[in-house]
């Protein structure tokens, strides 16, 4: 038998590259150059390393462990060492562990971010929302961001960690700051995301020493209770847990709900049609996520060699898997261009929660909390209508969405 071909390294490859001006393009017209570039390969050259651009191509690259996530790597990339900010490589986030670590801590935490979990948190997501478009359902405008998805998230993560109305606004400024980890600024701002995450543990080590005295039907009483086979998540397990949930599910909440109501306003008859039927809410939110995802891509390094396709990925290449190509896939979603939330499911889930083990953790309650806030906005927001156009979040940012998005509408109660 003849020997099998050497695999060819990646560098060495003749594919085309992602145009560098897709990164000052607005989404629209970016999203349409990947696309059109997609048709023609699975790969091409990009900024940092190489963008996978199919949808079987960034699921394959997303489900193979030996990619590990590439989050970890963007502190270390942008100059910032202080492991008091990018975390201790003796405990890591569950964001970006990998590995044996990454397998424990997800087998331990993964019954308390259950279904039943976030369905216990419907009525006051319902509650919330509704409070938040009274003041300005009679007035017939609003600005999206401002008024509703902005302030949506906080109280809900703060009911599902079990803190007190009270307390809403501390956790508001802790998830403000904490997340500039993520602004082009950070470097200008490190005092302020270290001095919210020490607060911010602070309050975390209280609330545990609370819980376990005093247990509650929330999910830090229900971290506190996981166990598999004698082993329990520690007091710093259980405040990195907590710090992983403000910044996993405040700016992504916030910015999906901007894009799918954006999106609406553009698709009237959507709008109406989720209004006058809303069990079709978790089809269209499926379908928003899909058609317009907040995550528009992810980041990935090679732990090690990794032969793909006969392709030689050495240690340390990073490749960005394209949800937004991905998921405008011809070959996976049928009439992936078009934008229709009657759409029988596909058989394949859109990519915006991501692939493999480190899928969105709280991807139950993420689209708990669109289901139940898109059928009211559009039952009490109808006719709605983009009034001044939208502002945008510059391109390249890692997690996209709306900074303005006034409308209008026919003003109700």
């Amino acid at each position: 038998m003849a020997p099998s071909a050497s695999p060819t390294l990646v560098s060495d490859l003749d594919i085309p590259s992602v145009d560098p001006a897709t990164f000052e393009m607005t989404h629209d017209e970016a999203l349409a150059s990947m696309i059109q570039l997609a048709d023609d390969t699975w790969i091409a050259k990009s900024l940092f390393g190489y963008s996978i651009l199919t949808y079987d191509d960034a699921t394959a690259v997303l489900r193979d462990k030996r990619w590990h996530n590439a989050a970890s790597k963007i502190p270390e990339m942008r100059g910032i060492t202080d492991p008091e900010i990018v975390g201790r490589r003796d405990n890591p986030s569950i964001l970006s562990a990998e590995g044996d670590v990454h397998t424990r801590l997800r087998r331990l935490v993964a019954k308390a971010f259950s279904p039943r979990s976030a369905d216990r948190l419907r009525p006051f997501m319902r509650e919330v929302m509704n409070e938040l478009i009274d003041p300005v359902a009679p007035t017939g405008s609003a600005d999206i961001v401002t008024d509703i998805t902005e302030p949506y998230p906080i109280p809900i993560i703060c009911q599902l960690l079990g803190a007190p109305r009270k307390d809403w606004q501390l956790f508001s400024r802790w998830a403000e700051d904490v997340l500039r980890i993520f602004n082009g600024t950070v470097l200008d701002e490190l005092d302020i995301i270290k001095k919210a995450q020490e607060e911010l543990s602070a309050y975390s080590v209280q609330m545990i020493a609370e819980r376990r005295t005093d247990p509650r039907e929330d999910l830090l009483t229900d971290l506190i209770a996981a166990e598999e086979d004698g082993d329990k998540l520690n007091t710093e397990e259980l405040v990195m847990m907590v710090n992983a949930v403000i910044v996993a599910g405040t700016d992504t909440t916030r910015n999906q709900l901007g894009c799918s109501v954006a999106l609406f306003a553009e698709h009237p008859d959507q709008w109406k049609l989720l209004a006058d039927d809303p069990d079709i809410a978790g089809r269209a939110v499926e379908e928003s996520m899909r058609f317009f995802g907040a995550i528009r891509g992810t980041g990935r390094f090679a732990s090690e060699d990794i032969v793909y396709r006969d392709i030689l990925f050495p240690e340390g290449t990073f490749v960005f898997p394209s949800t937004a190509t991905g998921n405008r896939d011809e070959s996976v979603f049928s009439d992936a261009n078009t934008f229709d939330i009657r759409k029988e499911p596909s058989g394949s889930p859109h990519l915006t929660l991501g692939s493999g083990i480190h899928y969105c953790l709280g991807s139950w309650l993420a689209r708990a909390e669109l289901q139940e806030a898109l059928p009211i906005l559009a039952r009490r927001m109808p006719d709605l209508a983009l009034a001044d156009g939208v502002q945008w979040k510059p391109p390249g940012t890692a997690i996209f969405g709306p900074d303005r998005l006034p409308v209008t509408f026919t003003p109700t109660k």
